[in-house]
């Protein structure tokens, strides 16, 4: 039996996933919410965990590495549970994450929902799985000109935090966070750190 972790923040959606996996013979399926993945995945001990990168509790913050650290907890002391996640081609910059975080599966939210299924079988089995169509989102997230770092700092930006509250988050000092701001700002070719941040968003970045 694969026992599945399955987390996502929307309820509706989160039923709807775990029915349909559920429904396949073989597997087990958990659900939770992100703010109670860690213990959930920590007392099922899964052997893959399915997240949703889209998901404002996946990217929101004070949330980097929560990917590694679901996982991490999932897999207790024999390192067993592998991630799959549902991404979006569009957003390179989640699928960016998701491949820092060492996802073994990536599954396209547009992709019949048998695609998630065999995703699921093939990562338990230890085994890459990746949808074809989110080739070229790979290729975007390659070229982000930006480090891990200074996305947090712009995903908090993006926002509405203030650097004194960006700074309190990632436990840094206010002029440590200008410095990030500034060198998003040169990066990314904006005026601004508000077109710094339209710039990330119409590029899918945060």
């Amino acid at each position: 039996m694969i026992r599945v972790l399955l987390v996502h923040d929307s309820c509706l959606l989160r039923s709807a996933l775990a029915t349909l996996i559920r429904a396949e013979p073989g597997i087990d399926v958990t659900a939770s919410s992100w703010r109670d993945a860690r213990s959930r995945a920590r007392s099922l001990q899964p052997h893959v965990c399915v997240m949703d990168t889209d998901c404002t509790g996946y990217d929101g913050p004070g949330r980097r590495g929560e990917l590694k650290k679901i996982v991490s907890a999932a897999s207790g002391d024999h390192g067993a549970c592998e991630l799959l996640v549902l991404a979006t081609a569009g957003r390179p910059g989640p699928l960016r994450r998701a491949h820092e975080a060492q996802a073994l599966g990536y599954i396209d939210k547009d992709a019949p929902p048998q695609r998630l299924l065999d995703g699921i079988r093939q990562v338990a089995n230890k085994q890459r799985f990746v949808d074809d169509s989110l080739g070229y989102g790979f290729l975007q997230a390659a070229e982000i000109p930006l480090t891990q770092r200074e996305l947090g700092v712009l995903s908090l930006a993006a926002g509405g935090a203030s650097i004194a509250e960006i700074a309190r988050t990632l436990h840094l000092s206010n002029g440590t966070i200008r410095n990030y701001l500034a060198a998003i700002t040169r990066k990314t070719g904006a005026r601004n750190r508000v077109d710094a941040i339209r710039i990330s968003h119409a590029e899918g970045w945060v």
